[in-house]
């Protein structure tokens, strides 16, 4: 009989456990780690390779576009649940015309609620012409009324979810499922980072108590990208970011500076040695930006050194639009700082905390429009005053619309896929136009119809990214943001 403690009574020279279960099974376990954690980064262009990123020491290093790009930086202000198309940008004088008419032929089946389909109903607020543009706004917005000489308004916006998660992720991924990256994911991936202290990818939800968005952080997850490239969620409550300021015994002596240098060197004998890990050089960089962040991120959330005019600008003395205010005007300082994207969420989980209007839309779309109008002008406003606007690519919108007809005994509007409104402005965007059409009652795009794969492709091109190149292999098979479709939509690009 063998004997088995005396066979394994000692390791031998240079032989440790993770080798021995590296090479056991002749060597098949390490095949089979080599080809899941070979799923890395592959793109068929200029920015990046397979080998130059496996080998690459930093991740968000900043890289060259496929062609230059008038924006360098993304504010994305996103109106969760769903703002009311015909209610705050698409003006459809027909629509009060036939208020209080059914719709022939509705499909019942298009909004959420199939019990509570109700009659036509006019927008409650009042429109009117602003600009040289000439564009309609509602009276929801009297101050981003006077930029809409900026912006390109986009009205022929489609999904394919009537569904809040499924939606969310649509726009935000690409895909009506999860487990995809999103935008913010996909660009820090294409061009890195300009500021190697400060996070990529930075996102700020509601800080009311009111909840975060559904389908939670996977909104702006990496998916299957290395996790490096995720958002970094601003808490809306207490310390923005957990242990942002490190213990005072820690910090002292250099003794976490030591901790990290140690663990780099640990980490990176273990990369020499099993060079396949490719993810394991995305997550050093994690912990060294974790710490670079703690020394820069506490000055750039920072809102004291702002004088007084710059804070009531943006509403900071408005009770109502303080929150927004303040997230607002942090993105203005992260852009100015070198953060490559950042996502605004207004309003929070369930109907009435956000802009999912089911029931009583002028409480609903008033209170949220209270909430962000001003801090979104004082925002474009402030960007053009420092000359950051021509870089930086704003974006205000939805996961979907909300049909012209009215939620049974509610006195709101149920989610409309059909069409939705959105605009763009700054960043190499061409101010004062418009881009298709909804048809005479804002129920259905039918004019120039833009798909989230088209806004994704525009959004890529205006940061100089070719949305067809820009690619990564997983499972066998190169994915990309805009999946296999996607155009740009050149007539709003100067």
């Amino acid at each position: 009989m063998l004997n088995l403690p005396r066979l394994f009574a000692g390791p031998r020279p240079g032989y440790d456990r993770r080798n021995f279960l590296a090479t056991m099974g002749s060597g098949f376990g390490l095949l089979a780690a080599q080809s899941l954690l070979s799923n890395g980064v592959h793109a068929e262009n200029d920015i990046q390779s397979q080998a130059t990123h496996s080998s690459m020491g930093n991740p968000l290093a900043a890289r060259t576009p496929h062609f230059p790009g008038k924006a360098k930086a993304v504010i994305w202000l996103f109106m969760n649940g769903g703002p009311s198309q015909v209610d705050t940008w698409d003006y459809k004088p027909m629509l009060a015309k036939k208020d209080g008419q059914p719709l022939p032929g509705f499909d019942p089946n298009t909004g959420f609620f199939t019990g509570q389909v109700g009659p036509l109903m006019k927008s409650p607020f009042k429109f009117a012409r602003h600009g040289q543009s000439g564009a309609w706004v509602s009276e929801l917005f009297p101050n981003m009324a006077k930029h809409v000489d900026k912006m390109a308004f986009i009205y022929s916006c489609w999904s394919d979810s009537n569904n809040h998660a499924p939606a969310l992720f649509k726009i935000n991924t690409g895909m009506s499922r999860m487990g995809f990256p999103c935008a913010g994911a996909w660009v820090t991936y294409g061009l890195g980072s300009i500021n190697q202290n400060l996070p990529a990818f930075v996102v700020m939800y509601d800080t009311l108590g009111r909840g975060i968005p559904k389908g939670h952080s996977l909104n702006w997850g990496a998916g299957f990208l290395p996790s490096i490239y995720q958002g970094t969620a601003l808490k809306g409550q207490g310390e923005p970011i957990d242990n942002l300021i490190p213990p005072q015994e820690i910090n002292k002596d250099q003794r976490q500076r030591r901790q990290l240098d140690l663990l780099n060197r640990l980490n990176r004998g273990n990369l020499q040695q099993s060079p396949i890990h490719q993810e394991l050089s995305a997550r050093i960089e994690s912990f060294e930006l974790a710490y670079r962040m703690q020394m820069t991120a506490p000055e750039a959330l920072d809102l004291t050194k702002e004088s007084q005019l710059t804070l009531n600008m943006y509403g900071m003395d408005n009770p109502k639009a303080k929150h927004f205010a303040k997230q607002c005007l942090i993105a203005r300082r992260l852009v100015e700082r070198g953060v490559r994207f950042i996502q605004i969420f207004s309003g929070g989980m369930d109907n009435d905390l956000s802009w999912d209007a089911h029931s009583n839309i002028v409480k609903n779309h008033g209170g949220f429009a209270a909430e962000t109008d001003q801090p979104i002008a004082a925002l474009l406003s402030d960007l053009q005053s420092r000359g950051l606007l021509d870089s930086t690519l704003v974006i205000w919108g939805g996961e979907f619309g909300r049909l012209p007809i009215v939620q049974k005994g509610s006195g709101g509007r149920d989610h409309n896929p059909h069409t939705n409104t959105l605009w763009l402005a700054g960043g190499g965007i061409r101010g004062g136009t418009c881009y298709g059409a909804s048809d005479e009652i804002g129920f259905k795009a039918v004019e120039d119809r833009v798909s989230v794969n088209d806004l994704h492709a525009t959004i890529l091109h205006t940061l100089g990214l070719d949305h067809k190149k820009l690619t990564y292999r997983y499972n066998g098979r190169d994915y990309r943001l805009t999946d296999v479709a996607g155009n740009v939509i050149t007539k709003i690009i100067q």
